[in-house]
């Protein structure tokens, strides 16, 4: 089975054990309770990339102390966002951040637009992070692919042990396919999704007797072939 064939499994069947395991199951993170707000997701999605979550959570809770609102941050010089960025690596994210905020301040009153079209013109951000702000604040129904959500539906729904190395078009219309029709239970499902990939469907040492939907799992069912794609990416930590 390829990243282009249909789900075998209708997509309404995955959505309650997945959500479901999540009411149970998922981590009690800052930026999910309902005080972080759309800024507390953003700085969150900024961070998180490519850096573990026990890394981003001590630099996430002093950031928002620090910067409560994005006119905070705007306010100040690039430098300090920098400064303030730590040892998280990659440290053009705390510039592209600072930048995102001065246009949030400029153009739209200092409160994160809610609308997929006016992240998006933000600068810094693309697919991944609009999609994110606008589900994970706002609760609006978006496909959000992070690495994780990619490698669940590449097993669960393909039968492949990996995704391909860039975000395929293909894989954008599977996602829609098995996006809830309501918002809220949208935006849980890629809140839900993404822990599961982080958690139990992990890309070593997989765990499916903790999986919600291994008994509808194409790769499990499959025997788990082996990736037979190009060589993965690994990531690298830039200091």
């Amino acid at each position: 089975m390829t990243a282009t064939t249909a789900t075998q499994t209708p997509p309404a069947s995955l959505h309650a054990p997945v959500i479901g395991w999540f009411d149970q199951h998922a981590r009690d993170l800052p930026w999910r309770r309902p005080e972080a707000g759309a800024w507390g997701v953003m700085v969150s999605e900024f961070m998180l990339q490519q850096t573990p979550v026990n890394r981003v959570l001590p630099v996430y809770e002093q950031w928002l102390a620090r910067w409560p609102r994005p006119a905070d941050l705007a306010a100040e010089p690039p430098g300090e966002a920098v400064r303030a960025w730590g040892r998280l690596g990659y440290p053009r994210r705390a510039l592209r951040l600072h930048g995102a905020a001065q246009a949030i301040t400029e153009r739209h009153g200092g409160d994160v637009p809610s609308e997929h079209a006016q992240l998006l013109a933000l600068p810094g951000i693309g697919e991944y992070t609009a999609a994110a702000v606008a589900s994970f604040a706002y609760r609006q129904r978006h496909a959000v692919l992070d690495t994780n959500v990619r490698r669940v539906f590449a097993r669960a729904a393909t039968g492949i042990q990996y995704p391909p190395n860039a975000t395929t078009a293909a894989e954008r219309r599977l996602a829609r396919e098995l996006l809830p029709d309501e918002d809220e239970r949208a935006a849980r499902w890629a809140a839900a999704t993404m822990e599961l990939g982080a958690l139990v469907c992990t890309a070593k040492n997989e765990d499916c007797s903790r999986c919600p939907i291994a008994e509808q799992c194409a790769w499990r069912l499959a025997g788990k072939p082996a990736h037979q794609g190009p060589p993965r990416r690994g990531q690298t930590y830039a200091g």
